[in-house]
């Protein structure tokens, strides 16, 4: 017996039913991009490796998928570097390509290549999938979709104020209730200079992001572990535990950066975003958290992240601006600030909810049943109508019994069956059975339509 098929860790199937709840968080999102100006792009599954290395900080490296050469790929391979074992090292000799990471190194590449076609500023939404050599868990996939948008070619931070915008409108047309939490690279740049260590503000960075996941002393610890000093980790205990609202935060912090130049920029650029928000219908709460680190190297301004209030699941959307990312392609100067909605945890979260409409997973709104060929021919001009008024309609391709039919309008969740036999072809009409309640009506094709067109 052949062995059962299977596939990788970290990757899914999704049935037709799956995919109608999918396909609802996708257009959703597209809706709310569009109302804003948002223009949709597509780029390669794979990029070149050059594109990709370094964009994301030594751990986002180290989950590239990384895609043999084709062809004879070790005839440029030595011996020695075989039994040499260094992965990093053939790996840059057999390996030209890679699979994205996300979409916003693409995103900066394409902008880069496509720099004389822009009208800037640019608003771009992109939904495709990434890849990422992760340990599978729990709202954590090797293969998984984004849905990004991103403004480029514009300093404004009314950019940051409009994607806040768009991921509350997003979640409250899901009726998701979140925590959007908004930090400040340049705050945390100015907490890593207060303390004596700007050098290592990445490190600082990755540890911090960690907090929620491992616990304060276990980010302590790895700060020790990466050579941040004990009085260094000392004074930044008080960040990790700054308390009160967001405008008590923002006074101490005011105080406390008053010896930073970069940190006080932080702080009046949330001061200007948070302020603005405040004039904005927001259904979900805005928290400044300075925990919030995301790790990835090219965030230079604000940066987001949204978790579900209730379900126990990571980041469901984050983001931030990143001024420097296209200048590694050649194109200094280009501002850009941007979100990526994380589809699999939205689709997560809303089964573990179940939040969608009840409309979602309708897909046929009407079965004929087939008697015969007679029938059957009799049938087809009239689900030719049907489908071109626009209601969705098929009929069962064999001549089986009944009760076969009616069970196949039932799993798939047909909500109306047509049943069209002598007496109906005699008449003119046919007879439409409600699945819901079983009742039955004669009706011509034209009624049908009329009374189903409009809802």
């Amino acid at each position: 017996m052949a062995n059962k098929p299977s596939i990788p860790k970290g990757t899914r199937d999704f049935s037709p039913s799956e995919m109608a709840k999918r396909n609802y968080i996708f257009n959703t999102i597209r809706e709310v991009y569009s109302l804003y100006g948002f223009q949709q792009i597509e780029t390669p599954a794979m990029e070149s490796l050059q594109t990709l290395m370094g964009k994301y900080g030594e751990e986002g490296d180290k989950l590239l998928y990384k895609i043999l050469n084709s062809g004879n790929f070790l005839n440029k391979t030595s011996d020695e570097e075989l039994i040499g074992r260094d992965t990093l090292h053939l790996a840059a000799r057999i390996c030209e390509k890679g699979l994205r990471y996300d979409l916003t190194v693409p995103f900066a590449r394409y902008v880069v290549m496509h720099r004389d076609e822009l009208v800037l500023p640019f608003k771009r939404y992109q939904v495709q999938p990434v890849w990422r050599a992760d340990r599978p868990q729990k709202g954590r996939y090797r293969e998984f979709y984004q849905f990004d948008g991103d403004i480029v070619g514009s300093d404004s931070l009314l950019n940051e104020i409009e994607l806040m915008q768009i991921i509350d409108t997003v979640f409250h047309r899901f009726g998701v209730r979140v925590q959007i939490k908004i930090n400040n690279r340049k705050i945390l740049a100015g907490i890593a200079e207060l303390i004596g260590e700007a050098d290592k503000i990445v490190a600082i960075t990755i540890a911090m992001d960690k907090l929620e996941k491992i616990g304060l002393d276990a980010v302590n610890e790895e700060l020790r572990n990466d050579g941040v000093a004990e009085a260094s980790i000392e004074k930044l205990q008080p960040f990790f535990h700054l308390s009160g609202d967001n405008d008590e935060k923002l006074r101490a912090l005011e105080e406390i950066m008053a010896q930073s130049e970069v940190g006080t920029k932080g702080v009046e650029e949330m001061r200007y975003i948070l302020e603005h928000l405040k004039t904005m219908e927001i259904e979900n709460e805005v928290q400044l958290d300075l925990t919030l680190a995301r790790g990835l190297n090219y965030y230079t301004g604000a940066i987001f992240e949204v978790k579900a209030k209730d379900v126990q699941i990571g980041s469901i959307t984050g983001g931030g601006r990143y001024d420097n990312l296209t200048g590694i392609f050649g194109m200094p100067g280009i501002s850009g600030v941007g979100i990526s909605f994380g589809v699999d945890r939205i689709f997560d979260v809303l089964n573990a909810l179940d939040l969608y409409p009840k409309e979602t997973e309708v897909g046929t709104q009407f079965l004929f049943v087939n008697f015969g060929e007679k029938e059957a021919l009799y049938c087809l001009p009239l689900i030719s109508k049907f489908r071109k008024n626009g209601l969705s309609s098929e009929l069962f391709p064999d001549t089986a019994k009944m009760k076969k039919q009616m069970g196949y309008a039932n799993a798939k969740k047909i909500p109306f069956v047509v049943i069209v036999g002598e007496d109906e072809m005699a008449q003119g009409k046919l007879t439409l059975k409600d699945m819901a309640t079983g009742e039955q009506s004669m009706l011509t094709a034209d009624e049908v339509i009329s009374k189903f067109r409009n809802n």
